[in-house]
């Protein structure tokens, strides 16, 4: 079996942990690319990050979009964990476009997470015609985390609120260490429906950022979570 090649943007816990994993799992890992390294993208070619089959970015909203453009324009596939930067996703998609290189982006690369916003998307259209029901969408995360509400959030909230043709609010807590929770509640005068995911470690996004990593390997065009994963279309 050939072993793959891999760079990680980001040397933060989450670039840490996909290292670690990627170690585990017998990749070569050919850089961990931090920020002192790669002000506003200027550290990343293809010979810097020692030539891999894939880099996957996990940095920060405001040095995500230089990263991902200098890897498109490197010519290296590129995996994105970052979230916070989307209001510039139809550019990025313009430039992986103009140069070929495979582009992947998700906002949670947890199996669950994907799971959890097309049961948000059935339920919501269960609920359209229940107008008693109220609907509202709570996130939580660590103090750390820059964008609220997370991306995971907005990617839920929009495939709810679509489905049940009106707009969901969302609720952001940051609070200590946790790696991520997401539920929406549908409350009604004399009942409560509520799909929670819980993720208890970041390895669980480590683990799908690496499966969307292989999986992108040799693939031509722009791509997210969804098409690794095979989750049926949306109706």
């Amino acid at each position: 079996m050939t072993t793959r090649k891999i760079a990680v943007i980001g040397d933060g816990k989450m670039g840490q942990a996909i290292r670690q994993l990627a170690v585990e799992k017998g990749w070569t890992v050919t850089a961990l690319v931090g920020e002192r390294e790669n002000a506003g993208g200027k550290g990343i070619t293809a010979q810097s990050l020692g030539t891999p089959e894939v880099a996957v970015e996990f940095t920060q909203p405001d040095a995500a979009i230089e990263n991902i453009t200098a890897c498109l324009r490197a010519g290296v596939p590129i995996v994105v964990g970052t979230t916070g930067w989307y209001d510039s996703l139809s550019e990025v998609t313009r430039i992986a476009k103009e140069t070929g290189t495979p582009f992947l982006w998700s906002p949670n690369f947890s199996l669950g997470v994907n799971v959890l916003i097309e049961l948000a998307r059935y339920a919501g259209s269960m609920m359209r015609s229940l107008e008693d029901f109220d609907a509202h969408i709570v996130e939580t995360h660590h103090t750390k985390k820059k964008d609220a509400p997370s991306g995971t959030a907005i990617a839920i909230a929009k495939a709810a609120s679509d489905a049940l043709g009106r707009p969901i609010p969302t609720t952001s807590v940051r609070t200590g260490s946790v790696p991520g929770t997401h539920e929406v509640i549908f409350d009604g005068a004399f009942e409560q429906l509520s799909l929670t995911h819980v993720a208890r470690d970041r390895r669980v996004f480590a683990e799908g950022a690496l499966k969307a990593a292989d999986w992108l390997i040799g693939k031509k065009g722009v791509f997210t979570m969804r098409d690794v994963l095979e989750l049926p279309a949306r109706g």
